[in-house]
């Protein structure tokens, strides 16, 4: 989602406006969208149950809606706390991780053409959310902040699109076309294709961030 943008956003809001209580309702939201990755993760545990992903594609939209509003309410009601700062982005790499592993592991990371290495995909957005995490934990010893472009926020909204038609496209298996000589799974089709176009704006972003890092590792 769009954790680091609004990491950005809530610092400057949180010097404003003060620490905040813990359990407000912007914190609570972010913890609701912690607590519900096990039970998202079990629903897409069987791949060939199209209820349970179909529940699951509810449950990732929710997880989604709770991201905006907990940013929007904190903001809005002037309650950003430390809490909320440490936690947000973090709901939202549990979240990111947690989907790409079970598809992967369940075998819905699969396509035509090149088979079960669409899995190359997930992983390199996977590397990328961990190291840049590590670099943006080190810069801000440094005390410096890097903004989020708009090629990473287009990046973000690609990886989401894409995770959410790859649940999708297991709920509504019976949604195909036929290319040539081959059925294809409209959402889930368009599930990998996003995801590739994820991966790759997630090298491009990913290496403006580690350019802007190596400048204060000398």
């Amino acid at each position: 989602m769009h954790g680091a943008g609004k990491s950005d956003v809530c610092i400057r809001h949180a010097k404003r406006y003060g620490h905040g209580t813990m359990l407000t309702l912007p914190n609570i939201l972010t913890l609701s969208r912690i607590f519900a990755v096990p039970l998202l993760v079990g629903l897409l545990w069987w791949p060939d149950w199209p209820l349970g992903y179909g529940l699951g594609f509810a449950m990732y939209c929710l997880m989604g809606v709770t991201d905006y509003f907990d940013g929007y309410l904190a903001r809005a009601q002037g309650t950003v706390s430390k809490m909320g700062i440490f936690l947000d982005p973090i709901a939202d790499k549990i979240m990111v991780a947690a989907v790409v592993l079970v598809l992967a592991a369940r075998g819905v990371l699969t396509g035509p053409y090149v088979g079960s290495l669409h899995v190359i995909a997930g992983l390199v957005i996977l590397v990328r959310e961990i190291a840049v995490s590590g670099l943006r934990e080190f810069l801000g010893g440094l005390q410096v902040s890097v903004p989020v472009s708009k090629l990473a926020k287009w990046k973000t909204t690609a990886q989401m699109v894409a995770l959410g038609a790859l649940i999708l496209g297991r709920a509504l298996p019976g949604w195909t076309i036929t290319a040539g000589a081959i059925d294809l799974n409209v959402p889930h089709t368009v599930g990998l294709t996003t995801l590739w176009t994820a991966a790759a704006l997630t090298v491009i972003t990913g290496w403006d961030y580690l350019r802007v890092g190596l400048k204060h590792m000398d």
